[in-house]
């Protein structure tokens, strides 16, 4: 039930079984074999893709919520010591994974030594279901999905320059100074309109439009842009402490900050979750936080 319910989610016997750490084969046959069991075809299969039939919607429905009873049914049962074991499937922005949860990782692993972490660091939007991920780390507001949310903290951002670029350009001192300067501008979709300087104002956060000459979509470019001297950043500080503590960039426009932007950890739509996938979100909630 468990091999039907994930290729029924992912449409592909060869995601499924990467996402189950089993043998294609393995899998294949384990379709097949409930489908015998079962007297109906549950999935249509070609060269290229993977349909589900009605029959095996309908049985999908109902082994979900046999499933999620079941592990209800085996942490009820569960010794509470019991060590926790098995593999969680994480993702989280790029320079979040690099400076703060990976240095504290092995704190986990050696807390629970029969655990495997597969962490992906993107700065992408994944998707849950179809990728195998038990929960994601993401920053900024989320859209609305049949996903669950928990706000877990906020990330103040700072605004910062490279020393070379402020020897160019020279050091902005309030917001109408920045029509002479230049932004880096990172977008989710290249070519997309570029957000402005964001700042508070009377109570409310306001954007002004800064020129800029480059565009990124991604994290580590947007703080190596910086770095090189193209452009002002408005970027969470915890992204760049280093580079603030070594002098690499430089803070400006202090009192002109941009709202913070949320932390949450986003999870499938699940009555319960595995008491390693609850461990790992409150050891990672308290590392972020």
């Amino acid at each position: 039930m468990r091999v039907f319910a994930r290729v029924a989610e992912l449409m592909s016997f060869t995601q499924a079984s990467e996402s189950l750490g089993m043998p294609k084969a393995s899998v294949s046959l384990a379709v097949r074999s409930l489908e015998e069991r079962l007297g109906v075809q549950l999935l249509h299969r070609t060269t290229r893709r993977v349909r589900i039939t009605p029959d095996g919607a309908a049985y999908y429905e109902r082994v979900k919520d046999l499933l999620f009873d079941f592990d209800e049914l085996e942490r009820t049962f569960a010794a509470p010591d019991q060590p926790l074991a098995g593999r969680i499937r994480v993702d989280m922005p790029s320079r979040m994974a690099r400076f703060r949860v990976i240095p504290r990782l092995p704190e986990f692993l050696a807390r629970h030594p029969e655990i495997t972490v597969e962490l992906g660091a993107t700065d992408r939007i994944v998707d849950l279901v179809r990728e195998g991920y038990d929960c994601v780390v993401r920053v900024g507001e989320l859209p609305d999905s049949g996903l669950v949310a928990k706000r877990i903290g906020v990330m103040p951002l700072v605004n910062v320059a490279s020393p070379a670029y402020l020897e160019r350009f020279g050091r902005p001192r309030r917001v109408q100074d920045l029509k002479k300067h230049q932004m880096v501008h990172y977008v989710g979709t290249l070519g997309q309109a570029p957000e402005g300087f964001a700042y508070e104002r009377d109570g409310e956060y306001v954007e002004v439009d800064v020129p800029g000459r480059m565009q990124v979509n991604n994290a580590e470019a947007f703080v190596a842009a910086c770095l090189a001297g193209l452009g002002i950043i408005q970027t969470p500080k915890m992204s760049i402490e280093p580079h603030l503590e070594d002098g690499s960039l430089v803070e400006v426009l202090p009192r002109l900050t941009a709202e913070p932007m949320p932390i949450s950890i986003v999870f499938p739509q699940r009555r319960n979750l595995s008491r390693r996938v609850r461990a790992f979100m409150e050891w990672v909630t308290d590392v972020i936080a």
